[in-house]
């Protein structure tokens, strides 16, 4: 059975390979209370291959990214499988990445350590570059040197490579594994090297010797997370506008352009994807309409910018969910403006109250009618 990475470096740090500060996150929400100072990386928590190529590796410099990009990999299958926990954890840089496996030659019937100064996600590419030393004989600080040198380090990225490859066998042979990978090693220029990312396969025949691991050893999950009626966070404690958008992505792009022309969102809310096949959840109209109140419930919100580029539920139905909204809102009390983008292209702007909605052709024009509404309000 494979580890996790985020298991997989738990057992790194008990014999001492350098791993980086990492927080392990269940859900979006916990990164408000992040502990590791950003820039982060956020990494889907999957036990297949081609994470990073499929998109379930993102990075974040402030916590807003980090949410939307979280919620986007908890969404993200790969291969088939859907992450239950993603792993933040610090960016590295390295001026150059290896990699390093130690593996059971089953011709030999004996460890065999591998090695490559080409590391990283392309690692598959170069397998004629791999070195490979055979561990014969009990094994010694010898042989990962050996390996070093026929990876053709010099100076002390010969020791500090060396003594990472040493711990590697240690894991090896205590926990009966079938193989253990590093990949890629970062290294700095004063010889530093961080495990940035492991591989960590257990003996199934030796599961009952090790209830530590066993423990830890879930089935993948390839049932698609339910999505958050909700996934709201607060911006800005004086900001004046709301942001709804339908998926991560679209959310932070939204943000990122409102922060650009000046405009302070006091929340924002991701409504997810449209779900027309699952009949039990709800639908997307009514989590529109659902999510509008909640945004409008700020009283500092003076104009809600609804943004749903790409879905795939009819506009009558949409305008229908807005218009029902709208009909919630006293007429006595305070009403956000709305400034819809998306949300059926080719209807009129006056299918609604021009004083309580406008309509845009493109996301700039949308973003210029809410920071003008905010200001007349």
């Amino acid at each position: 059975m494979d580890l996790l990475e985020y298991q997989a470096k738990e057992l790194f740090r008990q014999v001492g390979i350098p791993v980086l500060p990492s927080q392990k996150i269940n859900y979006p929400q916990e990164l408000k209370a992040l502990k590791i100072p950003y820039p982060i990386v956020l990494k889907s928590q999957v036990r297949v291959g081609g994470r990073a190529k499929a998109g379930g590796i993102k990075f974040a410099g402030n916590t807003i990214d980090a949410v939307a990009a979280a919620q986007a990999i908890f969404h993200l299958p790969i291969r088939g499988e859907y992450p239950e926990v993603v792993l933040a954890e610090a960016k590295y840089n390295a001026k150059r990445e290896f990699y390093l496996a130690i593996v059971l030659d089953r011709s030999a019937r004996r460890p065999m350590l591998l090695g490559s100064t080409q590391g990283g996600i392309h690692v598959n590419v170069t397998r004629e570059q791999m070195q490979e030393v055979v561990v014969r004989d009990q094994f010694s600080p010898f042989y990962a040197r050996r390996l070093t040198q026929k990876m053709g380090l010099t100076g002390e990225a010969i020791e500090s490579v060396s003594s990472v490859i040493e711990k590697m066998y240690q894991l090896f042979f205590q926990n009966d594994l079938d193989s253990i990978e590093i990949n890629p090693l970062g290294i700095r220029s004063n010889g530093e090297v961080m495990a940035l990312d492991g591989k960590v396969a257990v003996n199934d025949d030796a599961l009952d010797r090790h209830a530590t691991l066993v423990s830890w050893i879930g089935t993948p999950d390839k049932t698609p997370p339910t999505p958050l009626p909700f996934d709201r966070e607060i911006a800005e404690p004086d900001g004046n506008l709301a942001i709804v958008c339908n998926g991560a992505g679209l959310t932070l792009a939204t943000l990122d352009l409102l922060y650009q022309a000046g405009g302070k969102p006091a929340n924002f809310l991701n409504l997810g994807r449209d779900f027309p096949a699952r009949p039990t959840a709800l639908s997307f109209a009514e989590r529109l309409e659902a999510g509008l109140v909640r945004v409008s419930e700020n009283p500092r919100v003076k104009v809600v910018l609804v943004n749903l580029l790409g879905s795939v539920t009819a506009p009558d139905c949409l305008r229908k969910a807005i218009e029902r909204y709208l009909e919630r809102q006293s007429p006595s009390g305070r009403q956000p403006h709305l400034v819809l983008y998306g949300v059926g292209g080719e209807a009129p702007e006056a299918s609604f109250d021009a004083e309580r909605v406008s309509t845009a052709a493109t996301l700039e024009e949308a973003i210029d009618l809410s920071l003008t509404r905010a200001k007349s309000r």
